[in-house]
């Protein structure tokens, strides 16, 4: 009996986040109580401490976490000082969503708003130093209408 490998396990979309952090026993911790992640699986490193792999999952989306190997060149944002990235999220809720993040220990970067592009937005960053924007879509907005707004935008932040 044979059977076929998916190339793409199960549950997985063609895109998966991999965060490297410092203390990742203590982000799981964090990604539970702020944003609801389950712990699908952990691989502890040789030391039984450091984690070389873990799975979770928010909603219908997994990401990796590892700790930080700096003798492998693998650092997350708390030793490089700043994070290139942010991870997006749509929710249900982005109030209640954000003010448990807030309540976890999230910091705020930009507080929640109406966006131009028909979006609730903000952004947060975790105590391990990686943005999230957080965010529940309210309206559709074409296009023309979203690069209208912008300008509008734009025009009023620059005065």
């Amino acid at each position: 009996m044979s059977s076929r490998i998916k190339p793409i396990p199960s549950g997985f979309h063609t895109l998966t986040p991999h965060l490297i952090v410092k203390g990742a026993s203590k982000a799981i911790v964090f990604y539970k109580k702020a944003f609801g992640a389950e712990e699908i699986a952990r691989v502890a490193g040789p030391d039984g401490k450091s984690l070389i792999h873990a799975d979770l999952r928010i909603g219908d989306s997994h990401f990796f976490l590892v700790d930080e190997f700096p003798e492998m060149d693998c650092r997350g944002p708390e030793s490089i000082g700043v994070t290139p990235v942010t991870i997006h999220m749509y929710v249900e809720d982005v109030d209640a969503a954000f003010g448990k993040a807030v309540a976890a220990g999230a910091k705020v970067k930009m507080p929640l708003s109406d966006m131009f592009w028909g979006d609730r937005y903000g952004v947060l960053a975790d105590p391990f130093g990686h943005a999230w924007s957080i965010a529940t879509h309210k309206a559709d907005v074409t296009p023309e209408e979203i690069g209208k707004r912008a300008q509008t935008a734009c025009s009023g932040a620059a005065a």
